[in-house]
């Protein structure tokens, strides 16, 4: 079993450090072989805040940064998003190369999404990455408040209903990153399923 590093994507408003506190109920003493990567949104750096704005205004910018993060840093096996963060996740994965061969259309390579308070993009410049079903078929994990007053959970079914096996889970938390027990036992079951596969890394050379 190889350690698996994860991708983790902020809220509006958030920042790397907000989600590492926001994901501490989950991951804290997690038994998974697994590196959460934490990010910050490239607005940031310019005093703004959120990965895109009204009308998705800021969304090319941050698909740049997301292709050069995606060529600069090891392999990531995974994405993991909280929020805008999440509706972010799944445009990743519609710019992703479901065979591992990344191409300009589809330059991103990565083996399993996870999403909590998830919601579709409905920007029509977005469709095409929606209609790319088999980058959709990779594993993915969705988390959703039953008592979620920001994202509603119908909208966190419809973005799971995107893809092409999702693992739901409910909780009742509010629009946050849930840490219950059940929720717990089932991200621990994702992810060490997820880290007793053997992928490929980017060299095409099978990870240790």
């Amino acid at each position: 079993m190889h350690t698996i590093r994860v991708l983790c994507l902020h809220g509006y408003h958030g920042s790397a450090d907000t989600l590492h506190r926001q994901m501490q109920p989950l991951v804290r003493d997690l038994e998974v072989p697994v590196e959460f990567v934490y990010v910050d949104a490239p607005s940031l750096a310019h005093g703004d805040f959120g990965w895109w704005h009204l009308n998705f205004r800021g969304w090319e910018r941050t698909r740049d940064w997301a292709v050069d993060l995606f060529e600069r840093e090891p392999h990531f096996d995974g994405v993991f998003g909280f929020s805008q963060g999440a509706a972010l996740a799944a445009l990743l994965v519609g710019l992703r190369a479901p065979d591992g061969h990344v191409t300009q259309e589809r330059p991103l390579s990565f083996e399993f999404a996870m999403m909590a308070s998830g919601f579709r993009s409905d920007s029509p410049a977005h469709a095409g990455l929606f209609a790319a079903k088999d980058s959709f078929s990779l594993p993915s994990l969705h988390m959703m408040s039953r008592s979620d007053p920001i994202v509603a959970p119908a909208d966190s079914r419809t973005l799971a209903g995107q893809f092409a096996a999702p693992i739901v889970l409910e909780h009742s938390g509010g629009h946050v990153v849930d840490g219950t027990p059940p929720v717990r036992e089932a991200v621990t079951g994702f992810l060490n399923e997820m880290a007793a596969r053997n992928p490929l890394d980017q060299t095409g050379v099978v990870a240790p």
